[in-house]
């Protein structure tokens, strides 16, 4: 048996050029290999993210190809059809990174009853959690309907909950959470986080076609506008946690609080074409904030079971609250699949709209 593999690509130095890679493989799979029939995975603008610290972050080394393409990231479920692992059994359903593709070959090790990895000396360099698939009856939240919800929240739903984490362990003494890019998924997730807390007004910042979509979600305690930085924005202290990219706007945050800016977290890139020099400005330094090294230190403080129990806990809560504004579409296929993910890079898609990508 052979598999015919179909791979979108992207340019790394155009986003908006893309091309199908296709190759084959034979089932003659050598030690501890193990392949995946990969389906519905998510894109949205967590992903463009991904393309965007692609060199910064490694993110395009997770899965090598010809020089100047890059295949990008998206969180998902798969299912083994192959293995060449004596502990890893033909239909296990499991959770994990994967390109845009149909079909994924691994290299297969750190096997437990809960998850296993992909040893690839290519993942040498990526933080365990990377390269880590979780097993999907070895999950007491998995449920086999939302895997359509999973694909598109679980992994933004983590980077925003260890944000709101950081931000409240650190205690940077902030009254207001701005948040840019407040229609994302990943600025929904983290303002949930912060009601949740309640420890601080969480601002959405967002633009004026979107304002009347984040006010109705109800997690924003204010939204406004992109032109309405410096009139509408909340006096105090506070902390910016910035998914949109823009060096403009960030700019202009920092120009209106100074020194009552607490704490400045990069994120997110959904306005990518605005990315420019974060140099000299007023306030704290902008900074990149890396999930995994936070879950690092969590884990030592807390053990790693108790951190992923706090996590799975309010992941449950966010998915219920998802229920009443999210809207799940795929696109099937080669060509859909470019279709959407030019649409998420381009910001066409409705902000209410979950789109996951299926090759």
């Amino acid at each position: 048996m052979s598999w015919k593999v179909k791979t979108l690509e992207v340019r790394k130095d155009n986003w908006a050029e893309t091309r199908i890679s296709e190759s084959d493989f034979e089932s003659d799979l050598a030690p501890n290999e193990v392949v995946f029939e990969v389906g519905r995975l998510a894109i949205t603008s967590n992903n463009i993210s991904y393309a965007f610290s692609g060199d910064a972050l490694a993110y395009w080394q997770f899965f090598p190809t010809d020089e100047g393409w890059g295949r990008i990231p998206a969180m998902g479920w798969a299912s083994v059809v192959a293995s060449n692992h004596p502990d890893i059994k033909m239909g296990e359903r499991v959770w994990g990174f994967f390109p845009y593709t149909n079909y994924h070959r691994i290299l297969a090790g750190k096997v437990t009853s809960s998850s296993f990895s992909d040893v690839g000396e290519h993942r040498s360099i990526h933080a365990p959690v990377y390269c880590q698939f979780d097993k999907a009856l070895a999950n007491p939240l998995y449920d086999a309907p939302r895997e359509d919800q999973d694909s598109l929240l679980r992994g933004l739903f983590m980077t925003s909950w260890l944000v709101e984490d950081f931000l409240n362990e650190t205690d940077f003494g902030a009254e207001s959470c701005l948040i840019t890019s407040a229609s994302s998924k990943t600025s929904i997730a983290l303002a949930h986080s912060v009601k949740t807390r309640g420890k601080m007004v969480s601002v959405g910042i967002t633009s004026a076609r979107n304002k009347a979509f984040c006010e109705g979600l109800g997690c924003y305690d204010q939204v406004i506008t992109y032109d309405e930085l410096e009139t509408q924005l909340p006096s105090g202290a506070a902390v910016v946690v910035d998914m949109a990219g823009s060096a403009e706007t960030l700019g202009r945050i920092h120009e209106r609080y100074g020194d009552a800016l607490k704490h400045s977290c990069l994120i997110g890139a959904t306005h990518y074409s605005e990315a420019g020099s974060l140099e000299g400005l007023p306030g704290p330094k902008p900074q990149f904030f890396f999930a995994p090294t936070h879950v690092q230190t969590r884990s030592a403080e807390l053990g790693a079971s108790i951190l992923m129990g706090m996590l799975g806990k309010a992941y449950f809560g966010f998915r219920l609250f998802c229920d009443s504004w999210l809207k799940v579409n795929c696109a099937e296929g080669e060509h859909a699949a470019k279709d959407a993910y030019l649409a998420v890079l381009n910001g066409k898609l409705n902000a209410s709209t979950g789109q996951l990508i299926d090759m």
